[in-house]
């Protein structure tokens, strides 16, 4: 791998305080160091990345799963993607398959950091793109970075509702309609259902 390739995991994903939501912030953190890159991504794009980050199968492929299916009854894979610039306010990225024969294909970050989840192959980003808009936070701040689980379950799921307090009570049913509204497929309603339960646990 070249030397200007940053290998990057996946720190969070956290709703943009945006005019209109409806975007939300993809941080990666640098491997072997403590840069942060924040892309901004769409929330389809985002539900799809989150999905993958908790497991959740969703009942019919998702458009970022039948790319794979294609790719993979086709015969390849893809060996990893790659961040590689940043022009006039917007990232590009690359995506390689692992076929010799085929340059790298152009794609949008959250396309690729998608794919990348699926096929569990490493995320790069151009040493330029890191030194331009990466930033390092500060220490004392450092622990309260982006919640890593964007479907986040409470520990006290499992309390019987009839001897919970109210709050384990709401926060139960909340992620009971969170599970529903991901088993038909209706994703603009658990992005919002995941909304209010980070805004519930953030007033406890």
């Amino acid at each position: 791998m070249d030397n200007d390739k940053i290998q990057v995991d996946i720190l969070g994903l956290s709703p943009t305080p945006a005019p209109g939501g409806g975007g939300y912030a993809l941080i990666l953190k640098e491997i072997g160091g403590d840069r942060r890159l924040p892309i901004i991504i769409g929330s389809f794009e985002a539900q799809h990345i989150a999905l993958e980050l908790e497991g959740i199968k969703p009942p019919r492929p998702l458009t970022h799963d039948l790319i794979r299916n294609i790719i993979e009854q086709l015969g390849f894979s893809i060996s990893y993607v790659y961040i590689n610039e940043l022009r006039d306010g917007t990232f590009f990225a690359k995506i390689k398959l692992d076929v010799g024969s085929i340059e790298e294909i152009d794609s949008r970050p959250s396309d690729a950091i998608a794919l990348a989840l699926k096929f569990a192959v490493p995320i790069y980003v151009s040493d330029e793109v890191m030194n331009e808009v990466a930033f390092v936070p500060d220490k004392e701040n450092d622990d309260e970075g982006p919640d890593e689980d964007i479907f986040k379950q409470s520990e006290s799921a499992d309390v019987q509702l009839e001897t919970a307090d109210p709050y384990t009570r709401k926060l139960n049913k909340l992620q009971g309609d969170l599970k529903n509204a991901i088993d038909g497929e209706d994703y603009e309603k658990a992005a919002s259902i995941r909304d209010e339960i980070k805004r519930l646990e953030l007033s406890r």
